[in-house]
């Protein structure tokens, strides 16, 4: 066990583990259940991420929200990296398949939108900069959350080939098509022009 634990596979599949774990932790659930709001997952869309955890009306809950499932993607990478980037990439990814599919919450959590930037930051802040960039200015020309988010995944992800290596593109690369894959709903509903916008309760 112990060989294995040591050996260069050991370390990224331990890598993979801890990023599910803290990823897999539903904070927009635990915020608004202490804060006496209940289950986020009965109201709006049904989702445990900050844009509907502000569909509750309390702002600094979501935006609680907001950074917790952020932290979880950069602390992830953080510490992991500290074995080498493939641990860090490893890490980053095991974070945010938590997020989406907490095995606390029978595998139906969030989008990972908050996660991805953090797993951003940590493997290449610059594309981290591009997203948020991206994703302000999608937001105050639309006022569209999940149109913003998606502008911007992709945004960062082309930026990520001129700014870093294969390995985080590729990685970056994937998590936005799970991404998009995530909202496939939201894209829907965009296209018939029945997405709520930020900030409207449902």
């Amino acid at each position: 066990m112990a060989d294995i634990l040591n050996s260069s596979a050991g370390v990224l599949i331990i890598a993979l583990l801890f990023g599910y774990a803290l990823g897999s932790i539903p904070f927009g659930l635990i915020f608004t259940r202490l804060a006496g709001l209940g289950d986020v997952r009965s109201i709006g869309s049904g989702n445990i991420g900050a844009t509907n955890v502000l569909r509750t009306g309390n702002k600094k809950l979501a935006a609680a929200t907001l950074l917790s499932d952020m932290a979880k993607g950069l602390i992830a990478v953080i510490i992991a990296k500290q074995f080498g980037l493939e641990a860090g990439i490893l890490a980053g990814i095991g974070a945010f398949l938590g997020h989406c599919f907490p095995i606390w919450l029978k595998f139906k959590g969030g989008k990972g939108v908050a996660t991805f930037v953090g797993v951003m930051a940590g493997l290449l802040w610059q594309a981290a900069l591009v997203f948020i960039a991206v994703w302000l200015l999608t937001w105050a020309l639309t006022r569209y959350s999940s149109l913003a988010a998606l502008v911007a995944t992709l945004s960062a992800s082309i930026s990520s080939f001129w700014l870093g290596n294969t390995q985080i593109f590729g990685t970056l690369v994937l998590l936005t098509i799970l991404t998009w894959l995530f909202h496939r709903e939201n894209i829907s509903r965009l296209l018939s022009g029945r997405e709520s916008k930020i900030g409207a309760k449902e």
